[in-house]
């Protein structure tokens, strides 16, 4: 294998409707280093600004691992003094505030381990499809580690407060099965039947219309905010430019004329 001083840790396909962005750090077990958090963020603009990807896909390089954490060996040289620690500190947030904040749908394709900083990725995905025998966890209490206040608040709103405790203060891993009912995960399939699952949900999802599907993205993002920090504002604007767009009128046509319809995301 090339040295992963020089390989792009995080490659990104265009396969319109569907895009890639695949942890690309096998010998690491995908573990993210400062690199894969920044380009993180890249890869989701990049495929925000294809207008032909309509549905982005996020996964390991190999099935071993979706990703297995932060990686610690990058610890002592990038947080040795307070400069280095906050931007460290804020590449995540940056990464995970790209997944949540994209106007396209975000799917996590979950195989091998899904543990720290890989849940807390899965976590900023809008769907999260996962294969049997999946390790997950947060072993953060095993490190010394505070979760940050995103990743606690997000896995408090999928999983609940009762599961997030047991998750964030037992370190424990468990199953993929757990996962599920834990409802940390949407769908659980066979291994060897994860990718075809992925790819007929989310070509399914990129045949609906772009604009309802970020506002419906967005309305539930703001609707988990207090009702102070909501951006009402915005929520309304884009319910506004559902019904003025070009694609409402085709949806109703295609309904009345009992045929798919063809929207364009305008």
């Amino acid at each position: 294998m090339e040295n992963s001083e020089h390989k792009n840790p995080l490659l990104v396909e265009h396969e319109p409707p569907l895009g890639w962005m695949i942890i690309n750090r096998p010998e690491r077990r995908n573990a993210l280093n400062y690199e894969t958090w920044v380009r993180m963020v890249e890869a989701v603009n990049e495929l925000n600004e294809n207008p032909e990807v309509r549905v982005i896909i996020m996964r390991g390089v190999t099935p071993e691992a979706f990703i297995s954490g932060a990686d610690i060996s990058e610890f002592p040289s990038h947080r040795a003094n307070a400069e280095q620690a906050r931007m460290y500190r804020s590449a995540p947030g940056n990464a995970t505030s790209a997944l949540v904040g994209s106007p396209k749908p975000v799917i996590a394709m979950i195989a091998g381990i899904c543990i720290g900083g890989g849940l807390q990725v899965a976590l900023s995905c809008d769907i999260r499809l996962a294969a049997r025998g999946t390790k997950f966890g947060i072993p953060a209490a095993r490190l010394g580690l505070a979760y940050p206040l995103e990743g606690v608040l997000s896995l408090s709103q999928i999983a609940g407060p009762a599961n997030a405790r047991d998750i964030l203060m037992s370190a424990r891993i468990f199953d993929a099965e757990e996962a599920l009912r834990m409802g940390l995960i949407n769908r659980l399939v066979e291994p060897s039947e994860l990718e075809a699952n992925v790819r007929d949900y989310a070509t399914r999802m990129a045949s609906n219309a772009p604009l309802t599907m970020a506002a419906a993205k967005a309305t539930i993002r703001e609707g988990l905010k207090e009702g102070a920090e909501r951006d009402s504002k915005q929520i309304a604007a884009m319910v506004a430019r559902c019904f003025d767009s070009e694609d409402y009128k085709e949806g109703v046509r295609a309904f009345l004329e009992k045929r798919p319809p063809r929207f364009q995301g305008r």
